[in-house]
């Protein structure tokens, strides 16, 4: 009887599910208010850290042997199922693992890169939600055309560690193309560069920027903020968040509510469903976000028409 207890528990904690979940950045203030929005999805299915589930988080700070180790140590711990962040982070756990279910958030194009063979039928261990990064290129092209007067050079700030960078420049030198302007792609590999970068820009004339997807340029988003303002750059952003960091407009989907949404894919699968079985999901609702602070700044002045087609 006296061992019952010690029984119990070590059953109980057995029993209990760990989910492993590989980020982008360096730690979990850098991935708000992601970060929050996932833990606050997964409590309100009833998932209580400790209680009756397992979080063994990872952070590798925008490094790709951290990467692969990460993605390495979350099949070696035999996670019940991986979630990943960033379209960086989702191919290193497919190639860690073909057997333990993996559920993707934020990225751009799954089948591009061959993470799933198709939206509806994902097949193999992978599935989760697309964020239509590169699909809304030409959107945030005309949204700056409408607020810059006589814009013609736009600059395209990527990251060629991203897995999606080929097609987000595909997409909008075919964007600048149909609107009559002039495309400048500027690649940043590492924050450490910003500055030289953004000198580049202005040297070249640049008179709007539109940011590419990626993990890195969220991390970074303070700081890119300050140095595009000081250089009288209109700035487009791809979530709320990079316009309330100081960008001057954003358009895409609500990622907040995104990654509220991502455990219930989770929990499916614990629950028996098979990632073949759970298709790919994409937004549907998109937000236009102004930061009028920012515009005042640049000098800017926004159509009233402008104003009423945002969301905030």
């Amino acid at each position: 009887a006296v061992t019952w207890p010690l029984v119990a528990s070590a059953q109980q904690a057995a029993a209990m599910p760990t989910v492993g979940v590989l980020w982008h950045a360096g730690n979990p203030s850098e991935e708000q208010p992601y970060f929050d929005a996932l833990i606050r999805g997964f409590k309100d299915l009833g998932y209580v850290e400790g209680r009756n589930i397992r979080f063994e988080h990872r952070f590798p700070n925008e490094t790709p042997d951290r990467f692969r180790d990460m993605a390495a140590e979350q099949v070696a711990l035999k996670a019940d199922a991986i979630m990943t962040v960033g379209n960086i982070t989702a191919p290193y756990a497919k190639n860690a693992t073909t057997t333990i279910p993996i559920v993707f958030l934020f990225v751009a194009d799954p089948v591009g890169l061959k993470l799933v063979d198709s939206l509806a039928r994902p097949g193999g261990n992978i599935t989760g939600l697309s964020i239509l990064a590169t699909d809304l290129t030409a959107k945030r092209f005309e949204l700056l055309r409408d607020i810059v007067p006589q814009l013609s050079r736009v600059a395209l700030l990527y990251n060629s560690a991203e897995p999606s960078a080929g097609q987000y420049l595909k997409e909008g030198q075919t964007a600048a193309a149909a609107l009559g302007l002039n495309v400048m792609p500027f690649e940043l590999r590492s924050l450490d560069d910003m500055e030289r970068v953004f000198d580049n820009m202005a040297q070249a004339g640049v008179q709007a920027l539109a940011l590419g997807p990626g993990g890195l340029l969220f991390q970074g988003r303070n700081s890119l903020q300050k140095l595009a303002l000081g250089r009288g750059i209109p700035t487009c952003g791809w979530s709320r968040e990079t316009a309330a960091a100081g960008l001057l407009i954003s358009y895409g989907p609500d990622q907040v509510e995104m990654a509220h949404h991502a455990p219930v894919f989770v929990d499916k699968i614990l629950r028996g469903t098979k990632p073949a079985d759970l298709p790919v999901e994409q937004p549907t609702r998109f937000q236009l976000v102004i930061n009028q602070k920012t515009a005042k700044a640049l000098n800017l002045s926004i159509p009233g028409s402008f104003l009423l087609r945002a969301d905030e």
